[in-house]
């Protein structure tokens, strides 16, 4: 079936009328979709919560992702930003994966799972509780253990043995990793050897000239994602980028409006508009210190009524994985809180309102956050 519905796709592109300009929004909307049309658009990464003693917060993993499918999101990933996969045990990854699949039975939004590790063995462990869960797709970044294409390779050939859904391989490692990314080339040779495979997540320096020659190597090559924070999203789908994954889930409705309008080509000044406003809260990083992916995300997840806290666990010195988690709270100050108000406003014309998602902010939290002082 799968196999199928990639030759179609392979057909319908070779078929096509003469290939537009990259730059033309027409392009897209001309060329046939390649490879399982589930597997396209933004799937932003789940950012994991966590209750005030460090665990795993199921409940509330599961409430994001029901507010990810009522946001119209095209799909979500778990767990996959590095906090996730290097700071949680086997066993909360596994657990919060049945979790996942639970909250998005007969949802729109297509789930896909993370399976990756520090070996070949490890990474089997978890693409082989996600077959069993039967989501949308998996992804999979390259093996901690890893150098060389050689290993990425045994590595993933090892999980086409296995998986029976669209597969998305990320560009880059852990913070374990030391290798170089996948070449081109190994993309596109288990592209060509499976037809599940053949879906990037391309965020590996030069990133624009990765891109353009996986792009040209359609239809062996079936999706290109964009990455990276979303920064360059725009540009990118124009070269032909189709979709975007990165840990921006609290934005979900945004990200699913900006794709809508990068897809339809229907209003242009629209998308420029939409886009702008999304960078106007990712630029907050330029002046509100933490992480840039949780950091002060996590309050405006709180605004929107899913996260109850903004802890987060960190790594140890030199970016190393702790014996025991050791877990932080974002702070922020007034200006803080004020600022991110102000941009968040800005948002609304293009935000849906979901419900029931009341907000988890008390009315102390205002203006008396820890670091005032900072």
């Amino acid at each position: 079936m799968l196999a199928a519905t990639v030759a179609a796709g392979a057909a319908g592109f070779a078929a096509g009328a003469p290939p537009r300009a990259a730059g033309d929004p027409a392009a897209s909307r001309e060329r046939a979709i390649l490879g399982d049309p589930r597997v396209r658009g933004p799937f932003p990464i789940l950012s994991t919560p966590f209750t005030p003693s460090g665990a795993v917060d199921y409940e509330v993993l599961a409430k994001q992702a029901r507010f990810v499918d009522a946001c119209g999101s095209p799909g979500m990933i778990w767990p996959q930003s590095g906090d996730s996969v290097d700071l949680l045990t086997a066993h909360e990854k596994l657990r919060g994966m049945e979790v996942l699949a639970e909250a998005t039975r007969g949802r729109r939004s297509a789930l896909c799972l993370g399976v990756q590790g520090r070996d070949t063995a490890e990474m089997l462990v978890f693409a082989k509780h996600a077959e069993k869960l039967a989501p949308a797709a998996i992804i999979s970044r390259p093996p901690d253990s890893g150098t060389t294409d050689d290993d990425m390779r045994q590595y993933w050939r090892a999980l086409a043995a296995v998986a029976r859904r669209p597969v998305i391989i990320q560009t880059t490692g852990g913070t374990a990793y030391k290798g170089k990314p996948p070449s081109i080339a190994l993309l596109i040779e288990l592209a060509r050897e499976f037809p599940n495979f053949g879906y990037v997540k391309e965020e590996a320096a030069p990133v624009l000239a990765r891109m353009k020659e996986l792009l040209a190597a359609r239809p062996a090559i079936r999706r290109v994602f964009s990455a990276m924070g979303g920064f360059g999203w725009l540009h990118q789908s124009r070269l032909g980028t189709e979709g975007l994954i990165t840990e921006r889930a609290v934005y979900a409705d945004l990200l699913a409006r900006i794709w809508n309008l990068m897809d339809t080509g229907a209003d242009p000044d629209a998308l420029q508009d939409a886009f702008g406003k999304l960078l106007l809260m990712l630029n907050l990083r330029e002046t509100i210190p933490g992480n840039q992916l949780r950091g002060y995300h996590l309050y405006v997840w709180k605004m929107r009524g899913v996260f109850t806290n903004m802890l987060s666990r960190g790594y140890g010195p030199n970016n190393s994985i702790p014996a025991k988690p050791i877990l932080s709270e974002q702070t922020l100050t007034a200006d803080d809180i004020a600022e991110i108000g102000t941009r968040f406003a800005a948002l609304k014309p293009h935000l849906k309102a979901v419900r029931p998602l009341e907000s988890t902010i008390r009315p102390e939290d205002h203006g008396t956050m820890k670091g005032d002082a900072r």
